[in-house]
């Protein structure tokens, strides 16, 4: 046998036992102010942990809750626990002040999920992904308007944050395309005493409840678009976004789209189920992938914004996981490949379009 196949040989058989070389990491998930059970976007992380454990068990993980939602008192706990893990993944804005944590525990790697930190800062232990909201909108958008009958169609979410104005304005886009290139004519529902104020004191419209966790109230706007003729409705509250899911259950006919994760399991009625599809920003892979990186010593800092292009973007279409036709998913499946590629650029928090006229809207 030559060397050459010899040290091809050895390389193959390292790579295959790598993980059981790997020295096991020690690892927090912090979220505010739901748990890691909602169901949600806290859930989607825990996943990408829980699937990173299973190639590497020795691997442990840990799930701090912080319960006020207050980014101080967020970044008061990661500063009580970060010195106790190898790794800590810190879900949501509110962790956004984590810099000065961060930099007192350099030996500590930081996943930040869904925002960077504060001021865009660049931190070398810190790997800080934001998604493209607006692109999974988009597609939710596509569905809810390829499928209503009653061509109305809604969304409600919790406040106006600018991820959740990102798929508030995304989902706008996705019906409008729709309705440009497909004549289906559809409506979006935007109920005024709902409507969100974002950040800057701006009313950005839509139907917001006020909050991620009050399903009570989330119940009462999702009846209100009923109400309203809406048959089709994305939900993008976290737990608030249970109330319309009720809301939907108990009238006839009408369908949700979850968010971030698979929601089909929380559709069940009976022997029917409510969910249309889910809207994906994909955070469980890209957590494990990060933590991947940290036991194969390729970890990198760093502020990234993640979308289509690296498949962190998307909805459901998994054989029993949704109720889309084929010929809906035919047509998401040709927007998303434009997506993709940067020819469609469905409007955003930051962008300088409108749902109305966003980059893309002609494009087909």
């Amino acid at each position: 046998m030559s060397k050459r196949v010899i040290s091809l040989l050895l390389a193959l058989l390292l790579f295959a036992s790598a993980s059981a070389f790997a020295a096991p990491l020690k690892i927090a998930i912090v979220t505010s102010p739901n748990e890691v059970d909602d169901g949600s976007f806290n859930t989607e992380n825990y996943n990408g942990i829980l699937d990173f454990i299973k190639e590497y068990p020795d691997s442990t993980v840990t799930a701090i809750q912080e319960k006020s939602g207050n980014p101080a008192e967020c970044v008061k706990v990661l500063e009580n626990v970060a010195a106790d893990y190898d790794a800590v993944i810190c879900t949501g804005f509110q962790f956004a002040g984590l810099q000065e944590v961060a930099e007192d525990n350099p030996d500590v790697k930081f996943l930040l999920v869904d925002t960077w930190p504060d001021n865009d800062a660049v931190i070398e232990n810190v790997n800080a992904m934001k998604f493209k909201e607006e692109e999974s909108g988009f597609f939710a958008g596509m569905a809810a308007a390829l499928s209503s009958k009653a061509k109305k169609v809604a969304i409600v979410n919790g406040i106006a944050f600018p991820t959740n104005v990102n798929f508030q304005y995304g989902f706008m886009s996705g019906v409008n395309y729709v309705n440009r290139h497909y004549n289906t004519d559809v409506k979006i529902i935007e109920l005024p005493s709902y409507s969100g104020t974002d950040v800057t004191g701006k009313n950005v419209g839509g139907n917001y409840v006020g909050s991620f966790v009050d399903a009570a109230n989330g119940k009462v706007v999702g009846q209100a678009l009923i109400r309203e003729g809406c048959d089709v409705i994305f939900v993008a509250a976290g737990g608030a976004g249970m109330g319309v899911f009720t809301a939907a259950k108990e009238a006839q006919d009408v369908f949700v789209i979850g968010c971030d994760v698979d929601q089909y399991k929380d559709g069940v009625n009976g022997d029917k189920n409510i969910v249309l599809t889910s809207a994906l920003k994909v955070m469980s892979m890209n957590n494990k992938r990060v933590l991947k990186d940290i036991v194969s010593g390729n970890f990198k800092g760093g502020n990234y914004l993640l979308g289509a292009d690296t498949n962190s973007t998307g909805c459901v279409k998994t054989p029993g996981h949704h109720q889309l036709s084929d010929d809906t998913i035919a047509k998401i499946d040709a927007a998303f490949e434009l997506v993709k590629s940067g020819k469609i650029i469905p409007s955003s928090s930051t962008s300088n379009t409108t749902p109305d006229n966003f980059t893309g809207l002609d494009v087909k």
